[in-house]
């Protein structure tokens, strides 16, 4: 099996819609940012100190090494997309879904203290929606809409996998 792969905006629930994928397909979970984190030893916001270049940098190795495992749900940070190799690499060996959650309901509850790239403020949040949604929507095999709880995102998810299977 592929993995399936979440991008989409920070505050959309590609992290918590992964986990519950994962629970309700069987199969291993990761999100792109924790596995930073665990292999560096420090936390994004202590990585994006060093530029937003470097997280790049190692975001794209995490990427490239999570990428050639198979059958797992997988949960990308939000800027994932502003690097060719990653979706290229993510291709490979997964199925893309563009979680599209509306921003207006990201800006409303989204907790900014952990994201480096917001630390200016949510009104950060409408320029990085303009800068991505292209690419979220070129990159992705299928887009989702989050306009709902995640459980029933979730079932949405799974029951268009199911659709997929059959074709």
């Amino acid at each position: 099996m592929k993995n399936i792969v979440l991008i989409g905006m920070p505050g959309c629930g590609k992290t918590t819609i992964g986990k519950l994928l994962a629970e309700r397909l069987h199969k291993k979970f990761c999100d792109i940012d924790e596995y930073i984190e665990e292999n560096t030893k420090k936390s994004i916001p202590e990585i994006f100190k060093d530029g937003e270049s470097v997280f790049r940098r190692i975001e794209r190795n995490a990427v490239e090494e999570i990428s050639k495992k198979f059958a797992m749900i997988i949960a990308t940070g939000g800027g994932v997309v502003k690097s060719f190799s990653n979706i290229q690499n993510l291709k490979k060996n997964g199925m893309i879904l563009f979680i599209n959650r509306p921003i207006e309901e990201i800006v409303a509850d989204i907790d900014i203290s952990n994201r480096p790239l917001m630390k200016d403020g949510k009104e950060k949040l409408y320029n990085l929606y303009e800068e991505r949604v292209d690419l979220y929507k070129k990159y992705c095999d299928y887009e989702v809409m989050n306009d709902d709880t995640l459980e029933k995102v979730t079932d949405k998810i799974v029951n268009m996998l199911d659709i997929k299977k059959t074709d």
